[in-house]
């Protein structure tokens, strides 16, 4: 999606600031004992109170079913796409939890996801919440117009992986978004080893270029399974997981986070 006009960037900035809306609803409400149905809930209505409905309910991509849920719940081993039916226990102290929000509001879309930890957290889960973060900034930073999509690639791969240590999951990636809630380009979280990997690795950002970019990193695994539930994908060796995304406007005079609200928000939630 290119945007061409005011009226697109105003009708991208207001999905998008509603995306981030939601999430700080969440920082406010999040506590242990909530079950993943109920958390689905507070965003079906916090979208609708918003002049909202969800992007993702209902949403088809074969082979999967229709999915199910208003936003994807991905509670500490589940990567992406995590559903409120997957898993009826509460969530408790100490679990992380990645929130991704889709908003489809007046016809335009927002795409965000953050993680966040219930009540407390341990040294290695605030390093790699730490480390998400950073990828996400790292990498805004290097979607400069004329620059190819690789730049993104490389510089979320440098600090996940070679300064953090910990590992990118393969095979999965941002992607253009617009009034549509996926199409082209794919952005690779990883370098490629071969160009059959990524196609478009080499295209520019160019500005009007409306991508959402996602850093899914995990403590030990590149990978991911699906167990046979469909939608859920969970780290391959049962690793904790982060997802952290953002909404980005390429403009002539480099990126403009439109999620940037996000950076603003806590790691560790329900603390009071």
């Amino acid at each position: 999606m290119h945007l061409s006009s005011k009226a697109d960037r105003d009708g991208a900035v207001a999905a998008a600031e509603r995306t981030v809306e939601i999430h700080r609803r969440l920082v406010d409400w999040l506590r242990p004992g909530q079950t993943l149905a109920e958390i689905d809930e507070f965003v079906a209505r916090s979208l609708e109170q918003l002049d909202s409905r969800s992007a993702f309910l209902g949403y088809k991509a074969k082979p999967h079913p229709r999915f199910p849920s208003h936003a994807c719940l991905s509670r500490n081993e589940c990567v992406v796409h995590g559903t409120h039916d997957m898993d009826r226990e509460p969530i408790v102290e100490g679990d992380l939890i990645s929130i991704d929000i889709g908003v489809m509001h007046q016809g335009w879309i927002g795409d965000a996801a953050w993680t966040y930890a219930i009540t407390e957290a341990d040294e290695q889960a605030l390093a790699l919440m730490q480390a998400g973060r950073n990828c996400l900034a790292r990498g805004i930073d290097a979607m400069q117009p004329g620059r190819p999509l690789l730049d993104w690639a490389r510089a979320v791969q440098k600090h996940a992986e070679d300064e953090c240590g910990f590992k990118l999951i393969r095979g999965l990636g941002g992607h253009g978004y617009g009034r549509t809630l996926h199409g082209p380009p794919f952005i690779s979280n990883v370098v490629p080893k071969h160009p059959s990997e990524w196609a478009d690795a080499f295209n520019p950002f160019k500005p009007g270029m409306l991508v959402a970019v996602e850093p899914m990193l995990s403590i030990g695994s590149d990978s991911v399974r699906s167990e046979g539930r469909g939608w859920p994908l969970f780290s391959s060796d049962h690793s904790l997981s982060v997802h952290y995304e953002s909404d980005v406007l390429i403009t002539e005079d480099g990126p403009v986070n439109l999620t940037a609200g996000l950076f603003e928000l806590p790691d560790v939630v329900a603390t009071g």
